[in-house]
């Protein structure tokens, strides 16, 4: 096991590595999304590309909670490190793995069972609701390989091995940029052949997942079944206000969907390009409440608490610059992207207003990221599921059915508004809390 290396050297550098390559490995996983809709894109049909938009808001509850239990994982785990302890770190790891597993297998059932029901609820009918069910019907029996291997990528980040956790992602990322165009357009199937593609790139996941945390690391122990129950409340004391705070992003992105379904397929295939590609474009602040988690978390259970504060005051910054890094970049390429993508009407407009003059609100939507790392890995996790809802419902519902009544952009400006507020709330309550470290 390795000794905690967060306790001492640049916090900036830290973060920065953490940040880097969590941003990789996540980017790498939301890739494979974002591949699979460009190429489908070429195949030129509309309701194809809606299809998509429709199952990714069904898969994105799925990864929302995967990576609210890995936000969990790390803290626990990273902490016990910090704390040197060895024995329970490696018992806990094993236990969040069988967890992790039981909780996919039942939340891919009941998606089963319920699958077009909830395609309904989201607006989607006729041949679109066809599209994303079979699409659907195909990849959900693989979630568990999905939570099984992204809980593997926490564990890794726990002891610092920050490359080998993005190569977790990466992989399978690019396995799925191979087989994409030969099982779309070669063998001819399709939209089927994407949903097979992933469901491959998902096997690799975890095997390349397992491979480093269990025979390089070594960080599984033996399974304590009489112990089981306890590692549970110690993991969910964490994760399941992480999962109910991750929850509500797939929310209000449901909502946001529902509300763009009304004008149109060409609208929700725009929403889907503008969903897969924010996560891509934006993967360093995606990656910040999982990867600054272990940095923050390791201080604060070597008791360093104005490493902890200064943390805080880094990862601000290393936001600010980010953001503002791929609003400059979206922006520079904002045609090009709406031609790779084959888009027209309001789809084109809704990437181009995104692009050019809706991204900046990610400065907001950065600030609670950070803000969430902090609530989630000092001891007030509830803080940030409270701060995600807000945002979720207050922050989005209103603003986006103010929106509908106008067109598609400007559902999405609403949007961008509510997370200005939230965002700017979340990261006050943040430097208030580890202002109040050590007192």
């Amino acid at each position: 096991m390795s000794q905690p290396r967060f306790v001492t050297g640049s916090l900036l550098r830290h973060i920065t590595t953490m940040a880097g390559t969590g941003a990789i490995g996540l980017v790498a996983i939301f890739a494979v999304d974002l591949i699979n809709l460009l190429y489908i894109s070429r195949l030129g049909e509309s309701a194809i590309a809606a299809a998509v938009g429709f199952a990714g808001v069904v898969g994105f509850f799925h990864l929302s909670l995967f990576i609210g239990l890995l936000i969990g994982i790390a803290a626990v785990v990273s902490r016990l490190i910090g704390a040197r302890r060895v024995a329970d770190a490696h018992r806990i790891a094993t236990s969040s793995l069988v967890i992790t597993a039981l909780i996919a297998v039942l939340l891919s059932a009941l998606t089963l069972v319920f699958l077009e029901p909830l395609l309904r609820l989201l607006g989607a009918e006729g041949r679109v609701l066809e599209l994303a069910a079979g699409f659907l019907r195909i990849t959900l029996p693989s979630t568990v390989l999905l939570g099984i291997g992204m809980s593997c990528t926490a564990l890794l980040r726990s002891v610092g091995d920050a490359r080998r956790a993005m190569l977790v992602t990466l992989v399978p990322a690019i396995g799925t940029a191979v087989l994409d165009p030969l099982f779309i357009f070669g063998f001819g199937m399709g939209l089927d052949g994407a949903a097979v593609v992933l469901v491959i790139a998902r096997i690799v996941l975890v095997s390349v997942g397992l491979h480093g945390a269990w025979r390089v690391h070594q960080l599984l122990g033996r399974f304590e079944r009489e112990l089981f129950w306890q590692d549970a409340r110690t993991l969910f004391g964490v994760a399941g206000p992480a999962v109910l705070t991750n929850l509500a992003t797939p929310v209000a992105a449901a909502f946001v969907t529902y509300s763009i379904a009304p004008f149109g397929a060409s609208a929700v295939a725009g929403q889907a390009t503008i969903e897969r590609l924010t996560p891509v474009a934006f993967g360093l602040i995606y990656s910040l409440s999982g990867a600054v988690g272990p940095v923050l978390a390791q201080n604060w259970g070597a008791k360093e608490f104005d490493r902890v504060r200064e943390g805080l005051r880094a990862s601000l910054w290393f936001m600010v610059i980010t953001v503002a890094g791929a609003w400059a970049l979206l922006a520079l390429l904002h045609i090009p992207l709406i031609q790779l993508f084959s888009l027209q009407d309001d789809a084109a407009n809704m990437v181009r207003a995104f692009c050019l003059w809706i991204a900046p609100s990610f400065f907001f939507l950065g600030a609670l990221f950070v803000a969430n790392a902090a609530f989630n890995n000092l001891g007030h996790p509830l803080w940030s599921t409270a701060f995600n809802w807000g945002r979720a419902t207050l922050g989005t519902i209103p603003f986006a059915w103010w929106g509908a009544h106008y067109g598609a952009v400007e559902v999405l400006i609403g949007q961008a508004v509510g997370a200005a507020l939230f965002g700017s709330l979340a990261l006050w309550a943040a430097f208030r809390l580890t202002g109040r470290l050590g007192r």
